[in-house]
């Protein structure tokens, strides 16, 4: 079973403009990374020792790539630093595995190549990331591409708006897909592009790809669309870590919702597509955030502990 932790060594994702006024931390584009290194030390070896296996790595604009150092912010890491962090993770026993966000909607570590999206340079500029990227964490089993909230509501406050529809989305997220797997890894995304093209999503959704439907919520009533897709995604045999989330200060999440994802998928969705979970936070690695971090790592351990007292 599969304990993962979302980490983020950048959040160039949410804003494509530097930060406005009264901004929460990691809603905004910074130039600069937003990392403390001690603090991700901490909670790596508090994920460690509450039993996780897994960290799932958001590196966006936080390294800077031989294929396209140019999108790299100012602090960014060079590739043989994160491989000595790669190292140093597997030996606490976390399996990393890269994240890069692909959706319109959060690609603003792109840099300028966020606004050529669909182009012929950003097919080359993905591909090329992504196979540098699978060779820096030595073919891992998977890799998240993101590719949630690409739609104008979500982009409101952006000052350049892009939304693929359609054939166009398809042919972008399989072109994505595709280097992924020629690369030897196997692709991963959120599921929430079924929420709203349920028919459209089972008809061209590749079963080989990995499947996170997320949910933050306290109520797990099937009435409520984003919980009643975990059951359609089983029901059409798709593999899934579901994902839950510590967020706070927010009217539509709730800080114990990852323990009640976690006992209500055991028993929603049969062992052999449920891979394991994943827990969220959705903030910046940095010192102010250092309590919600820990505690999501807590909350995890304790749902983790629930469940192994259970016999599952």
């Amino acid at each position: 079973m599969i304990w993962a932790n979302l980490l983020h060594l950048s959040t160039n994702m949410w804003m494509d403009y530097e930060r406005p006024r009264g901004a929460e931390d990691g809603s905004y584009y910074d130039p600069t990374l937003r990392f403390d290194k001690d603090l991700w030390d901490e909670v790596t070896a508090g994920m460690a020792e509450a039993g996780m296996n897994m960290v799932v790595v958001d590196l966006g604009d936080g390294v800077k790539y031989e294929s396209h150092p140019e999108i790299a912010v100012k602090g960014a890491w060079s590739p043989k630093r994160l491989r000595r962090e790669l190292e140093r993770l597997r030996k606490l026993g976390l399996e990393p595995i890269p994240k890069l966000n692909f959706s319109a909607c959060h690609d603003a570590w792109l840099g300028p190549y966020s606004r050529m999206v669909s182009t012929d340079t950003y097919y080359a500029v993905c591909k090329d990331l992504l196979h540098e990227i699978a060779d820096l964490f030595d073919q891992p089993r998977f890799f998240h591409l993101g590719m949630d909230e690409e739609t104008p509501q979500h982009q409101r406050r952006h000052h350049y708006m892009v939304v693929r529809q359609g054939d166009l989305w398809w042919h972008d997220f399989l072109f994505l897909a595709k280097q992924v797997r020629a690369a030897g890894v196997r692709p991963w995304i959120w599921s929430d592009y079924v929420w709203h093209h349920a028919d459209e999503f089972f008809a061209r959704m590749p079963k080989y790809v990995l499947q996170s439907n997320w949910y933050y919520d306290r109520s797990f009533s099937t009435k409520i669309r984003y919980v009643e897709a975990y059951l359609d995604l089983e029901q059409h045999g798709y593999d899934q870590i579901p994902t839950g989330s510590d967020l706070v200060g927010y009217d539509w999440a709730s800080p114990d919702n990852f323990e009640r994802t976690v006992p209500w998928c055991v028993r929603h969705i049969p062992r052999k597509h449920l891979f394991g979970f994943l827990q969220t936070t959705w903030r910046p690695t940095i010192a102010r955030h250092r309590g919600i971090h820990l505690d999501a790592i807590e909350r995890a351990a304790r749902a983790k502990a629930k469940l192994g007292r259970r016999g599952a």
